[in-house]
């Protein structure tokens, strides 16, 4: 997931804006008032990258990157800077169209692949659908369509080897109220998801750490609806209704690039959150709240349903199938973020002084108020792997972690400032052992923007992640060793991927992006099924992502 606030997203092109999904990262700003341009949320796109953006498939949903978005002008956003706008202006219909010359009428009618003219210079493949998006424009409202198809397989380790297609389509309808009946500072979005294709990581690898951002059930399902309202100046904004987290929460924009799940949404939240927690393709009911410090601190604060679903039994994408349960009374998740970028909107620059290196420091923290089973013990203070065990866990009041965000840019070509090399880490950690069964986990990387030159708009990134199993976790294990002797019974321990990939940009709305992953230790160190007597063995992951805006 991945796919928020203040921080600056990242983009499908220097020449593409996009919006749609929720995979939103946004500031607050004034809202362009030419009837040519629909205005959309930066970053209101789902991972068109690796994501997102959208997962750990034992304890709980796959979770997505978060989504790159470009700035008002095309230009790629500079990582780690917040953008001063909630809004990104986008032409309506074809982009770079070419207009009538000397005041002469446009063509009149609509013809079946008129989009084809204009395909290779189009912020998206389908242009203005025949009409629809000026149509919608006039009414305040977008409309974004992205699909995501690719093929990933294991050609070495996992518990089977082979390629599975994994395919998602996100679609987002949002509406400026200004535009549509004069409410100054309102947006209203609503998004959708259609997940098509196999699971690789569930079906081969066993992986904690789940190889791609999309990987979800098959099902086709409503993800966010909410309604923000700017106030005090644009100061402050209010998000209420149904909310994916990984949307503004956690979110690192230079991991966005990345194919793994868990440079989206972590692997943190994904193993001890109640079902995985409120990110793709689940999201919960709840209120956020968003306040402008200055022009470089940014507080955002949530209150959501403890649980994305009413029962945390199984799996969690079944229980709430199409989105649509809406389930409350289930504890509270509280969640809060304090962010710092740089340089902010009124940061100036002395004639002669090269551009600062942006960066974008976060630090922040949950807490559910469920109840979360022990890992170790019974109610009776017996081994759970013990043949005497009452198989009723003991039950513990609530959960937390903390967790800190860090975007830098460390290198800018002189005399191409787009061109750009980026930094990035995120850790996070529990200190409740007993509870959860990843205490620590962390991701890293580097990015470079246009890494050759005259590739203006690809990127490359290396990057890598590592999850803890909990010494609660540990503990069961080798006390179930102890109670089964003979039965290979290996300790789980931590697992660690590294990943390469590029972004390779034809046109304005079409990624082109081949992947490798290298996986260590899978699922930490758990028996492989198909082989008696061995752990699952480290793996490649090979494939490739296509990333189409329609």
């Amino acid at each position: 997931m991945v796919g928020s606030a203040s921080i600056c997203t990242l983009s499908i092109g220097k020449r593409a804006a996009l919006a749609g999904l929720a995979f939103a990262l946004s500031a607050s700003g004034a809202l362009a008032q030419s009837s040519d341009f629909v205005e959309t949320p930066i970053g209101a796109t789902p991972a068109v990258t690796a994501s997102p953006l959208p997962q750990t498939p034992k304890p709980g949903a796959p979770k997505p990157a978060a989504t790159p978005a470009a700035t008002a002008d095309g230009a790629t956003a500079v990582p780690g800077a917040r953008a001063d706008s909630d809004f990104v202006e986008q032409p309506v219909g074809d982009a770079g169209a070419a207009q009538p010359a000397n005041g002469a009428a446009a063509p009149s009618g609509v013809t079946p692949f008129g989009f084809l003219s204009n395909i290779q210079r189009s912020s998206s493949a389908l242009g203005d659908m025949w009409g629809l998006r000026p149509t919608l424009a006039k009414f305040g409202t977008t409309l974004t369509v992205l699909e995501q198809s690719e093929l990933l397989g294991n050609v070495a380790g996992g518990v089977h080897q082979g390629f599975v297609y994994e395919g998602l389509t996100t679609a987002t309808l949002q509406t400026d109220t200004q535009r549509a009946f004069g409410l100054y500072g309102g947006l209203f979005n609503v998004s959708a998801l259609q997940y098509h294709g196999g699971n690789l990581s569930a079906q081969n690898l066993d992986t904690l750490q789940t190889a791609s951002g999309i990987e979800a059930d098959r099902a086709t399902r409503l993800w966010e609806l909410w309604y923000q309202q700017k106030l005090f100046d644009d100061r402050v904004d209010i998000k209420i209704g149904q909310q994916s987290l990984d949307q503004e929460f956690m979110v690192t924009s230079n991991g966005a690039y990345f194919v793994n799940t868990m440079f989206g949404w972590p692997m943190l939240p994904s193993a001890d959150m109640p079902g995985g927690g409120p990110a793709y393709p689940l999201s919960a009911l709840g209120i956020r709240a968003r306040v402008h410090l200055n022009d470089y601190f940014t507080l955002y604060a949530g209150l959501f349903n403890g649980s994305p679903v009413s029962n945390n039994t199984g799996d969690p994408q079944m229980r709430n199938p199409s989105g649509t349960s809406f389930p409350l009374g289930q504890g509270v998740l509280a969640i809060a973020e304090l962010q710092y970028a740089y340089p902010g909107p009124n940061t100036l620059v002395q004639a002669g002084e090269p551009d600062p290196l942006s960066r974008t420091y976060k630090i922040g923290m949950w807490y559910d108020s469920e109840s979360f089973a022990d890992l170790r013990y019974d109610t009776a203070g017996q081994s759970l792997a013990s043949a005497t065990t009452n198989g009723n866990p003991l039950m513990h009041n609530g959960d937390y972690a903390f967790y800190a965000v860090a975007d830098q840019m460390i290198y800018r070509w002189a005399d191409d400032p787009d061109r750009n090399i980026n930094v990035f880490v995120r850790p996070m950690f529990t200190p409740l052992q007993d509870r959860n069964l990843i205490s620590f986990s962390l991701n890293a990387g580097l990015v470079i923007h246009e890494p050759f030159l005259g590739r203006d708009d690809d990127t490359f990134g290396l990057g890598m992640g590592y999850a803890q199993v909990s010494s609660g976790a540990s503990a069961y294990d080798r006390s179930y060793a102890a109670y089964n002797p003979g039965a290979f019974a290996p300790v789980r321990s931590g697992e660690t991927y590294f990943e390469a990939t590029y972004q390779y940009e034809p046109m304005p709305w079409l990624q082109i992006q081949p992947d490798a992953q290298y996986v260590l230790n899978p699922g930490a160190g758990v028996a492989n099924p198909n082989e008696p007597g061995t752990k699952v063995h480290n793996e490649i992951v090979i494939g490739v992502r296509v990333n189409a805006q329609l």
